[in-house]
């Protein structure tokens, strides 16, 4: 049957029982009697959007093929309701982390499983070029999920690479250029002028605390003559650095900063030399077309990407061919394979070196405004250079104990180096052998190699490394191979539809690692490891993980009306002991397609009505550890020419796959024509045999002193509600709105063993609380009366008389933060969050914008309590601690500064929880397409110039908070993520 369909897009439709692609017309050349259905990528095949009964989100090419994305991992925020974004860092290069439907387990991974055209994938999303993918679909619970089996529980994406099609050949050029700068903006903090006098006011207040006798007139005098210098009969001073031009005995005088005061220089930014703007450049080129019998793609893309922290950037270079046979009438093939090579400057990982003396989001922020990074003559005050003209950089002896002495991040920065370089592999290939018009077999293979090198230098002037200075080399290489065997059996009895699958699969990933630690550099300008004396380090390993399954689903559908759906898995990993090592994972689901009813099949109100249930279990097998049930130890630890080992892990032998439980209940509709669509979900995911890090003696003398067993049930259930609308559709203006939010509920349910609780940083897990319940001590607020710090009282000394108890306002308190009571403060997981967005198309114009938004919930801000001291010596200080407590009966939520009492002050308390409420500006893209009647003269097809951007704005509780960086609500000294602004075109043949 030939027919003509209207469609923007090229989509694939299953029509009258053949695949065709749908091509631009007029919609009146469609016969009415005519049915069209959406055909959706599912686990190991496709199927009819109508008869599916599991939730699976399907995001289009065209929804992120204008961001000047670098990974398709940052095109998933805001993609679908019930998927939470853990934003990716400012890194070039760099992708976020995912939760699907909640936290799915405590001890192991909770990242979903990512499949590339038909086969496992475990490399960087940032490898895979995001213009080569034509689709990705999010699969949600077990109906969509458990073929996947072992390796389900967190869900799974789906990635659909482009692939040729038949017809006239297809040329496609693109390319965009921009700028790259920082999106999340810094605290506020005081500046000089106001540092001095704040920290003499401390160093006041606790003189005065200490030695009430003296007088308020001799703490006075005290302070001036320790806050800089000090002398012989008060001892050293406090910030050992006076910028000021007067005598630092006299800089603060009764509070008040010497009104003759002068600045002697004033370069005292740390963050400007290291931050700056970015630049960002992508370019793609693509061919494809066809023959009745073959269809090719290829494509080559380059992208550059600088990122706003110097010395920190992305440079990757794709390759990519695929082809696909119809070679017999009863056999087609097909093969893809793409070369990936990136390199690039890595900064400092913040989460990891969070305190470190090298990390520059921290050092940039908590540095004092007193402090200079440079050199300057004592007596001119003029910066100094070297004999070489370049700028002397000040090693930090004259600076305070919070002010990294010693050291001096800038120029480790731009000393030190961290160089990657990796190249990728990833190939796929399939046939198919039509044996019969109803039975198919097929097979796929896919083979993925990434190699990784990374080279650091330490410099031997300043840092870690001086004086003699170390390079460290690692190199690792991955390697995953799948090969999968299916039989597909599809067949109609009049009204009854039916398709069988049978599957077997293989699967092995190998794992091998070099690294090598040399000190004592040679000769300056080469940090190869020849280059370099002792030798330190020099380890390598090869892990091997492999696992089996064996699989099969049944679908059935009566008129597309009354559907089921059930699915099995038997999988085996040897990450466990031979007699736990298979299991099976399964889901049931079941469907009423009620617009097919006769009550509704004539409704010109409802086009579309759904409703679908469907219950089953899926594993996680994917621990750290690779031998989870052997006991290992750590090689390496010689005694010179005496060997020597030691006891690395201790295992429980009977440990196994932690097992997720899912119901998953929703309704699909559609109004007017499907101007309107959406769905409402409700899930329950009941994880069993959580794998947790138990807590041991430590006199049992396990390194740990913790082991890893299958001790808890919790679970994750909430709704999900997703809505598109087209609110205008005429021939010359559209514009569309679509929304969705989510809700989740976290709880351990059980912990077995004789364990109660596990305490873990601001975390405390216990039954009845979510994993990301906050353990903290209770901060009451400040004493109007002195300004002391006040923390609710541990039950323990409530009754005890000590000079550190009091009653306030009829409640028990403490000025000590160690007899403060600890207590459940509430939760990082927030109470709503999703996404919401707009496109707008009038005539060849086109705008469309996407926001994220999260409320409820709470973030523990250290950063932010890093600028709240009560006794900064040398710390930058939040402009904040200016609402501080200074006079008696004074209200206010800051306590004194006060030198004696700051460690209460300062303490880890609930005091540092803040709202996690946000409304992101995440993604526009503003683009002109030329009309097609003026291109055809010049023999192009399409030309569209457009202007786009990512993380445009944000609106947090606190100005500087960045509450998306961690599902656990936790904040770290990290790279805040890049707002990217670019301009570009695309022209195609």
């Amino acid at each position: 049957m030939k027919m003509k369909l209207i469609l923007s897009t090229a989509v694939l439709f299953f029509v009258g029982g053949h695949m065709v692609e749908a091509q631009k017309a007029k919609r009146d050349t469609i016969p009415q009697d005519t049915k069209i259905d959406e055909i959706v990528v599912v686990a190991y095949g496709s199927q009819k959007r109508e008869t599916m009964v599991g939730s699976n989100t399907e995001v289009k090419a065209k929804q992120f093929a204008d961001r000047p994305i670098t990974s398709i991992g940052q095109a998933l925020d805001g993609a679908s309701a019930g998927v939470k974004v853990s934003t990716g860092t400012g890194q070039p290069g760099s992708s976020p982390s995912i939760q699907i439907r909640g936290i799915g387990s405590y001890g192991i991974t909770t990242n979903p499983l990512y499949v590339v055209d038909g086969t496992v994938y475990t490399g960087s999303l940032a490898a895979i070029n995001p213009n080569d993918i034509a689709s990705y679909n999010i699969l949600k619970d077990a109906a969509s999920t458990s073929l996947y089996g072992s390796a389900a529980a967190n869900g799974v994406i789906l990635i659909t690479t482009k692939s040729g099609r038949k017809g006239k050949d297809s040329f496609n050029f693109s390319m965009s250029t921009g700028a790259v700068g920082r999106s999340t903006p810094e605290y506020d903090r005081v500046d000089v002028y106001q540092y001095y006098p704040l920290i003499w006011e401390a160093i006041r207040n606790g003189r005065f605390t200490s030695n009430p006798g003296l007088g308020l007139a001799a703490a006075n005098n005290y302070a001036s003559i320790v806050l800089v210098t000090g002398n012989i009969p008060f001892g050293s001073g406090v910030l050992k650095t006076n910028v000021f031009d007067v005598d630092p005995h006299q800089l603060v005088i009764d509070g008040v900063l010497n009104p003759n005061a002068k600045l002697k220089y004033t370069d005292l930014d740390w963050q400007k030399p290291l931050m700056n703007t970015g630049f960002r450049q992508n370019y793609e080129l693509n061919y494809s077309g066809g023959s009745n019998s073959t269809t090719y793609f290829s494509s080559v893309g380059y992208t550059n990407e600088t990122g706003y922290l110097i010395k920190s950037d992305f440079e990757r270079f794709t390759a990519r061919l695929k082809v696909d046979s119809q070679v017999k009438s009863w056999l087609k093939l097909g093969t893809s394979i793409s070369g990936v090579s990136s390199n690039g400057n890595n900064s400092v990982d913040g989460v990891d070196n969070n305190s470190a003396y090298i990390n520059p989001y921290r050092w940039t922020r908590t540095m004092g405004p007193i402090y200079s990074p440079y050199a300057h003559d004592p007596n001119t005050f003029a910066t100094l250079y070297d004999n070489d003209g370049n700028i002397v950089y000040d090693a930090g002896s004259a600076r305070g104990a919070d002010a990294a002495a010693g050291r001096n991040v800038i120029q480790e920065t731009l000393l030190n180096k961290d160089l990657s370089k990796n190249y990728y592999i990833i190939s796929r290939a399939y046939a198919e052998i039509k044996v019969d018009p109803y039975l198919t077999l097929s097979t796929n293979v896919g083979y993925d190699i990434r190699n990784n090198r990374r080279s650091t230098y330490g410099n031997k002037i300043i840092g870690d490394a001086a004086p003699g200075g170390s390079a460290e080399k690692y190199s690792f290489t991955e390697q995953t191979f799948t090969w999968n065997q299916l039989l597909n059996y599809k067949r109609k009895f009049g009204d009854h539809n039916f398709e069988f699958l049978l599957g077997h699969e293989n699967y092995k990933f190998m794992y091998e690692y070099l690294y090598g630690y040399k000190k004592g550099q040679i000769v300056d300008g080469n940090d190869e490891l020849v280059n370099f004396v002792t030798l330190s380090s020099l380890p390598s390993y090869t892990d091997t993980y492999t696992k089996e399954g064996v699989f099969s689903r049944l679908n059935y559908d009566y008129k597309s009306k009354y559907l089921l759906s059930g699915s099995i898995r038997w999988d085996a990993s040897s990450r466990f002991a031979k007699d736990v090592r298979w299991s099976s994972f399964w889901s049931l689901g079941a469907g009423w397609r009620l617009k097919g009813e006769e009550f509704l099949s004539n409704s010109n109100l409802i086009s579309e009505l759904k409703l679908r249930g469907s219950y089953g279990e899926v594993g996680n097998d994917r621990t750290d550890s690779y031998y989870m049930y052997k006991s290992t130890y750590t090689l390496g630890y010689n005694n010179a020419q005496e060997p020597g080992i030691l006891f690395g892990f201790l295992a429980d032998p009977t440990i196994t796959w932690e097992t997720n439980k899912q119901t998953d209940v929703g309704i699909d509709f559609g109004f007017l024509n499907n101007r309107i669509t959406g769905s409402v979900e409700y899930y329950n995911r009941v994880t069993e045999d959580l794998i947790f890090p138990v807590p041991l003696p430590v006199s049992s003398g396990v390194p740990g002193n913790t082991i890893s067993r299958n001790v808890g049930t919790m679970y994750n259930r909430g709704f999900e509600f997703s809505i598109n609308a087209d609110v205008i559709k005429t021939q010359n203006f559209t514009w569309n709105i679509n929304a969705n939010a989510s809700t989740l509920k976290n709880q351990i349910t059980e912990l077995s063993k004789g364990i109660t609780e596990i305490i873990n940083g601001t975390k405390k897990v216990s039954v009845g609380h979510s994993v990301y319940d906050y353990w903290l001590r209770q901060w009451y607020g400040v004493d109007p009366a002195d300004g002391s710090p006040l923390f609710l009282v541990a039950d323990t000394y409530a009754n005890t008389t000590a000079t550190d108890i009091r009653t306030v306002n009829g409640t028990k308190v403490t000025t000590n933060f160690n007899k403060a009571k600890y207590d459940y403060s509430g939760s990082a997981i927030p109470d709503l969050f999703g996404s919401f967005g707009t496109s707008i198309t009038y005539k060849q114009w086109s705008l469309s914008t996407l926001f994220t938004y999260q409320l409820g919930g709470k973030t523990y801000d250290s950063n932010y309590a890093a600028l709240m001291s009560s006794f900064s010596q040398g710390g930058a200080l939040s402009t904040d601690i200016l609402d501080r407590w200074t006079t008696p009966g004074q209200i206010t939520d800051i306590p004194a500064l006060n030198s004696t009492t700051y460690t209460s002050s300062n303490a880890a308390s609930s005091r540092w929880l803040v709202s996690s409420d946000f409304i992101t500006f995440r993604q526009a893209t503003l683009s002109y397409s030329f009309a097609p009647e003026t291109l055809s003269q010049l023999g192009v097809s399409g030309l569209r110039i457009l202007v786009s951007g990512e993380n445009l704005w944000s609106k947090t509780a606190r100005k500087g908070l960045e509450p998306a960086q961690a599902f656990n609500g936790t904040a770290s000294n990290r790279y805040t993520p890049a707002r990217i602004v670019t301009i570009g075109f695309n022209v195609s043949f």
